[in-house]
């Protein structure tokens, strides 16, 4: 994305020159891109949390190639009526009959039941009215929930004897994916007019309106249809969809504000512009008319030649930075983070590309229509956000030290983060798949899909036999049995005999099953599965898998690498700005501007989703725990938003400054310029985010409040009270850089051309 301001020069000349062109390309492109976007949704899927190469994705392998098999990811939940028991011969008759047609469904591999499974208390509820069918269903997350897409309602049914409805981890993220979709239906319906009509309020014009929002909506569709393209040889998440919309628009119409109010700038200080002289030319004769129009046509072509030129540069930087904060996901090995890096960047390439080529050329064909009519810029100096920054500037400590003091406070909450594992309580409390996950939760011991599976690999040592091992592990807290060939094992002893012993051997490897009690899945899982990898085993290797261990595997990953990920956007972000400001100490202040902005989303994070407060509000079910990857991709998009409203302050600061040389006024007139943009644009940006605390899936609630929280917080009080008074007590230190630093500045760093006839400072070298 990097260009010189001649290069953007000459852009916006072709845009203007070929502005019919441009606008016809556009069109069919925005056609285009509806058309492929249409489907997107339906080649999105809900990815597993699963780490490729990590001890439980291995366990699962083998278990898929050598035992034909896999963990449970599908059950049915069967209760007998009318006071019945899953014992009796009638219910159970029709149980096994039950089982048995799951087993004929097309995609459905191996299925055990209660009945079929020596009466396993694994699968029976405390009081016996209820019990499980457990199945495994081969294939990708899009394949499988395809499939239950259409065996869950033929298994939705209610008999004389029983009544039984599906749930388990598949059917419950198949539920969560159905409810996104839903969720962005909702939001489009809720953000596209409340937009429009936040639009009308900053523009005071329809025209400039329409073509704001158009270039979001280009970007929406154009992100959706290349989503839709990746999916050719990736998985890309439901997910995605909804942070292209968000995004989509957000940055769209970012960018747009920031080129129609240079527009209007550039339009206000050219001389004979106005819509006066252009009316009293109208009574003049045809060729004075003429005249008058040709010269107004040529004076809004080369504001939009500078507009470009200006403003281009800043919003190019803008989505570089965006652009780097969010392809650093491309780091973790997940699908589901790796769906959001490819969300962003083809967010910032299509409302870039928008903002720079289309909408220039819409500007040089109808931006008349954008102007305000009789209005001529007032001088910077008598606008409220200048005398605002001067007061800020002045007393820099009176101001930030409180801003300060509140953003930490809100931040604190953060230190108490507890990481864990989503379950079921993502979904609303209505949606079918937790009902039936929360009943078993209530009514039964364990969970025979939460299980743990122990793959071995070779035969026992000689002085040691498999049983023992069985037998420690059942002894360890927080285990409810042990599963084996031999038998089933509980505190130490062996306490009934195995229906099917061939499924616990295959291919020279064998199988063991630890099932977990419901203390231990409301705990600390990781904890417990720590403890069962740690008992001493007999056999030369063994390899924990299933639900819980892959989730540990996911987390652990996640964790691992998130200081390399971090760190590596801090510099990525820190080297950009230096770039555009040549100096050292502004992209410090930046960083440490953008940490407090997170810390404060963080906190609010935990305070609500972890810790319960205002569920009622919201309408969720606090864990009491926050699952990691949504808040590191939080913190990947509200970084780069952070510094898209840094970059867009910055540059108005820094051009100021090159002109005059004078740190205060270049700050209050830099702030003046861009703040109410910078307001505009977050107002806008937090509605889009916020509309996904209506929906229904807490994922989807996280990411909407704390974005939205993010956005107006780094707006309304980092951008323009802790940034100006940063910047009044460091004066002009702020524009200092080492001399090898400065001049690697001059030779690569990209700044405004100074206009003709002004002379250039040198504000990099100034002491």
């Amino acid at each position: 994305m990097s260009a010189t301001p001649s290069t953007l020069h000459r852009l916006g000349a072709l845009a203007v020159a070929r502005r019919r062109t441009v606008l016809i390309a556009g069109a069919v492109l925005f056609l285009l891109a509806a058309a492929f976007g249409a489907g997107a949704q339906n080649a999105l899927s809900l990815s597993r949390f699963e780490t490729p190469g990590s001890e439980s994705g291995t366990a699962e392998q083998i278990l898929r190639q050598e035992f034909e098999d896999g963990s449970p990811n599908y059950v049915l939940l069967v209760t007998a009526k009318d006071g019945g028991t899953v014992d009796d011969p009638a219910v159970a008759a029709e149980g096994r009959r039950l089982a048995d047609d799951l087993a004929g469904r097309e995609g459905v591999d191996t299925v055990g039941s209660y009945w079929s499974r020596g009466e396993n208390s694994a699968l029976v509820s405390e009081d016996r009215s209820q019990a499980l069918v457990v199945a495994w269903l081969r294939g990708s997350a899009t394949a499988v929930r395809a499939e239950l897409a259409t065996i869950t309602p033929d298994f939705t049914r209610e008999t004389e004897l029983l009544t039984v409805r599906p749930g388990g981890q598949d059917e419950v993220f198949r539920q969560v994916g159905e409810e996104t979709r839903r969720d962005f239906l909702r939001a489009e319906a809720i953000v596209v007019p409340a937009v429009l009509l936040l639009l009308l309020w900053v523009y005071r014009r329809w025209s400039a309106a329409g073509l704001t929002l158009g270039v979001g909506f280009f970007s929406v569709l154009a992100t959706l249809a290349i989503l839709r393209g990746v999916t050719a040889f990736t998985e890309v998440s439901t997910f995605a969809a909804n942070l292209a919309l968000v995004l989509g628009l957000g940055l769209g119409l970012d960018y747009s504000l920031f080129i129609i109010s240079r527009f209007r700038e550039e339009m206000a200080a050219t001389p004979g512009a106005t819509d006066a002289e252009r009316h009293a030319a109208a009574v003049r004769t045809d060729a004075d008319r003429h005249a008058a129009v040709v010269r107004t046509v040529a004076d809004r072509h080369a504001a939009v030649v500078r507009t470009v030129a200006g403003a281009g540069r800043t919003v190019l930087f803008s989505g570089l930075t965006v652009a780097a904060s969010l392809a650093a996901l491309f780091l973790f090995p997940f699908p589901f983070l790796r769906s959001f890096a490819w969300a962003g960047i083809a967010v910032v390439g299509s409302a870039v590309f928008g903002a720079v080529v289309l909408l220039p050329a819409a500007l040089a064909a109808v931006g008349r229509r954008t102007l305000r009519p009789g209005r001529t810029e007032a001088a910077v100096e008598t606008g409220r956000w200048y005398r605002h920054t001067l007061r800020v500037l002045r007393g820099p400590l009176r101001y930030g030290l409180p801003v300060l003091i509140a953003l930490l406070a809100l931040a604190a909450p953060a230190l108490g983060a507890r990481f864990g594992l989503p379950d079921e309580r993502v979904l609303p409390a209505s949606a079918s798949s937790r009902i039936v996950q929360e009943e078993i939760r209530t009514g039964f011991a364990a969970e025979e899909t939460d299980a743990l599976q122990i793959v071995t690999t070779g035969a026992v040592a000689a002085d040691a036999s498999g049983p023992e091992y069985a037998e420690r592990l059942s002894r360890l807290p927080g285990v409810f049995q042990v599963d084996t060939g031999s038998g089933t094992y509980r505190d130490g002893d062996r306490v009934g005999a195995t229906s099917d012993p061939g499924r616990f051997e295959a291919g020279g490897h064998t199988r063991l099953t630890v099932v977990p009690d419901q203390e231990a899945l409301a705990g600390d899982m990781a904890r417990f599965v720590e403890r069962v990898r740690a008992v001493d085993t007999p056999y030369p290797e063994v390899r924990v898998g299933g639900f819980p261990a892959a989730m540990t595997d996911f987390r652990e990953a996640l964790l691992d690498r998130l200081p390399f990920v971090v760190a590596l956007i801090l510099l990525v972000t820190f080297a950009i700005l230096f770039l555009m400001t040549g100096s050292l100490l502004i992209p410090l202040k930046a960083t440490i501007a953008n940490i407090l902005s997170l810390g404060v989303m963080f906190g609010v994070l935990v305070w609500i989703f972890q810790d319960g407060n205002l569920s009622g509000l919201l309408g969720f079910t606090a864990s009491g725990r926050v699952e990691p990857s949504i808040p590191i991709l939080m913190f990947c998009v509200a970084y780069g938003l952070s510094m898209d409203y840094e970059v867009f302050i910055m540059a108005r600061i820094k051009e100021a400054y090159d002109r005059t040389g004078d740190n205060t006024s270049a700050v209050a007139e830099g702030i003046q310029r861009s703040a109410p943009l910078v307001t505009s644009a977050a107002a806008i940006l937090a509605l889009t985010f916020a509309t996904y605390a209506t929906g229904g899936v807490v994922f989807l609630k996280e990411l909407g409040i704390g974005m939205a929280l993010a956005v107006l917080v780094d707006a309304l009080l980092i951008r323009t009270l802790l940034v100006p008074a940063f910047m009044g007590l460091a004066g002009r230190a702020n524009w200092w850089a080492p001399a090898p630093l400065r001049r690697l500045h001059t030779r690569y760093g990209i700044s405004e051309a100074p206009a003709a006839g002004t002379p250039r400072r040198d504000p990099i070298g100034a002491k």
